[in-house]
């Protein structure tokens, strides 16, 4: 059974960071590509991020994010991170984890975790 469990959330101050896990189990977590999708209150959901499987490691990021948030994957302890600095109230939002059909972090996300809520405020 594919288990995807995210951690790491909570409140933080403007401008603070946090790093977000995303624990993966009931598939070989190395070959599958994973995304980072969030969605903020009372709008809709965003991809913000994602990283290939099979060895490739090769990681994207939304406009939104880029230079902001950094993605990585430890495959030995099957878990995704995502480590958000300089946080912006307009960041707030439930984080979601998902697991791609390939290893192509695109290519569908056919299992999602319930997700963490991040909110940043004063």
């Amino acid at each position: 059974e594919v288990q995807l469990v995210e951690s790491g959330g909570g409140l933080v101050q403007p401008g603070g960071s946090l790093s977000l896990s995303c624990a993966a189990s009931g598939f070989t977590f190395s070959t599958y590509g994973m995304s980072w999708v969030r969605q903020a209150p009372g709008k809709g959901l965003e991809w913000i991020s994602g990283v290939s499987g099979s060895g490739t490691g090769y990681t994207r990021y939304s406009d939104s994010v880029k230079g902001q948030f950094t993605t990585s994957r430890d495959n030995a302890r099957n878990t995704l991170y995502l480590q958000m600095n300089s946080l912006k109230p307009e960041d707030t939002a439930v984080y979601y984890c998902a697991k791609a059909g390939s290893r192509y972090y695109s290519d569908g996300m056919e299992y999602w975790g319930k997700g963490t809520l991040v909110t940043v405020s004063s």
